[in-house]
């Protein structure tokens, strides 16, 4: 296995080669050599009910807001064509410090540019990389990323479940501080990350699930999922100050088959792998795989059985991949969701999620656990969520259910 250590040792020995390598006269700034992630949201197709429409891409300004979990004095944007099926084109991007819903502060407002140019063609299936801006951001602020571009793409690509308002409108108004008239929509299109330089002692935290993570329940523009509650324990704590939280969680994902988004282990690479900083995983995923075998009808003792093992099987692919990158992963338990409407779990689903449970707190499956069944279940009814944790569907927590799953994570783990 190697360790998270020998991987640093690798990024620092690169640094010091590629530094040497470029001479006194290149413009390199140690700052430069290891990025961090301050926030991210994993990519899919967005489900017909939440595409754009091809007249609201076209001529398009949109302005996104993300909230960073981490600050520092320059960023840098990812976007993605992950889906798309031709290559988009950007006409202009900028970023700038967000005042007040879609308003921005126009004395930080910066152009963003790739390989020096204001425009970018990113092809099928890729994402992009911008050059730095030297924009100073605090943690657990708000970045406001501002696109335009001429055409709409055949195929999106995108993360429907953003919690977060976004703003379209016609013409060319990426540097404007407002976008009068403009159409609301709480997804995010072509946007999948902000990054910040590493600072020491500074990793990523991935939080790899479905919509537990993505925050289903939580509040719009509030900035309350679990893992935006573990960034603010964190920033809280002195010590992990310099840590990040990346949420990769889409909702209706599963670790075996494809349901919203592609499943996990199809996804790992681009959610995990090529994040940047990341040194530790949190994954909380199954309750979708559990729940969908016998939603369509009932389901036979092998085929329940077939299924856990199944799981297991995936969860022991996440951990060797992980390890083989010095990665550390975080198994969670699974939460309850007796009384669901969704899936309508019977005993035998409730006894499935009680065996995986029961795998993921074993020794020497995971490189730690976290307990948020025990967390948000119901003492008296260990099957359901707590009332005052549960949003109201018996399957997804509140947003004060959130804040308990963070409080749970003991932050020693992510080190």
């Amino acid at each position: 296995m190697v360790t998270a250590m020998q991987s640093s040792g690798r990024v620092a020995l690169w640094f010091v080669m590629t530094w040497g390598a470029c001479g006194a006269g290149a413009q390199v700034s140690p700052l430069h050599a290891v990025w961090v992630g301050s926030w991210a949201a994993s990519q899919q197709i967005p489900e017909p009910q939440n595409a754009a429409a091809a007249e609201d891409l076209t001529d398009a300004t949109i302005r996104q807001i993300v909230h960073l979990s981490i600050g520092g004095s320059q960023v840098r944007v990812h976007l993605s064509n992950a889906f798309g099926t031709e290559p988009l084109r950007i006409d202009a991007i900028h970023v700038a410090h967000v005042l007040v819903g879609g308003k921005i502060d126009a004395a930080t407002d910066m152009g963003l540019t790739f390989a020096g140019r204001p425009d970018v063609v990113i092809p099928a299936g890729a994402e992009y990389i911008s050059d730095a801006v030297k924009l100073s951001v605090t943690p657990l602020s708000d970045l406001s990323v501002t696109l335009h571009m001429a055409e709409a793409p055949a195929r999106e690509t995108g993360h429907p479940g953003s919690r977060e308002t976004s703003y379209f409108a016609h013409g060319s108004a990426v540097g404007a501080v407002e976008l009068p008239e403009a159409k609301k929509i709480e997804h995010w299109y072509f946007l999948s990350g902000v990054d910040v330089p590493g600072a020491p002692g500074g990793f990523s935290v991935v939080t790899l699930g479905d919509s537990i993570t993505d925050g289903h329940g939580a509040t719009t523009n509030g900035n309350d999922r679990w893992p935006d509650d573990l960034a603010q324990r964190l920033q809280a704590s002195g010590k992990m100050r310099n840590v990040g939280v990346l949420n990769q969680g889409i909702g209706g994902n599963h670790m075996l088959t494809d349901g919203l988004g592609p499943n996990v282990l199809a996804r790992f690479d681009r959610d995990v792998l090529a994040q940047p900083g990341v040194r530790t995983v949190i994954l909380l995923e199954g309750i979708n795989d559990l729940g969908g075998l016998s939603r369509a009808g009932e389901a036979t003792a092998s085929q329940h059985d077939a299924l856990v093992a199944q799981m297991i099987g995936s969860y022991e692919q996440v951990v060797e991949r992980a390890h083989t990158h010095g990665i550390k992963v975080l198994g969670a338990t699974i939460t309850p969701d007796v009384g669901s409407d969704y899936y309508h779990p019977a005993p035998a689903n409730e006894a499935d999620r009680v065996k995986l449970n029961e795998w993921i707190r074993g020794a020497g499956h995971f490189d730690g656990v976290i307990d948020f069944d025990k967390t948000v279940a119901d003492p008296t009814h260990t099957d359901r969520l707590r009332p005052e944790y549960d949003s109201g569907d018996h399957l997804h927590p509140s947003p004060a259910g959130y804040k308990a799953m963070a409080a749970t994570i003991p932050l020693g783990l992510l080190e």
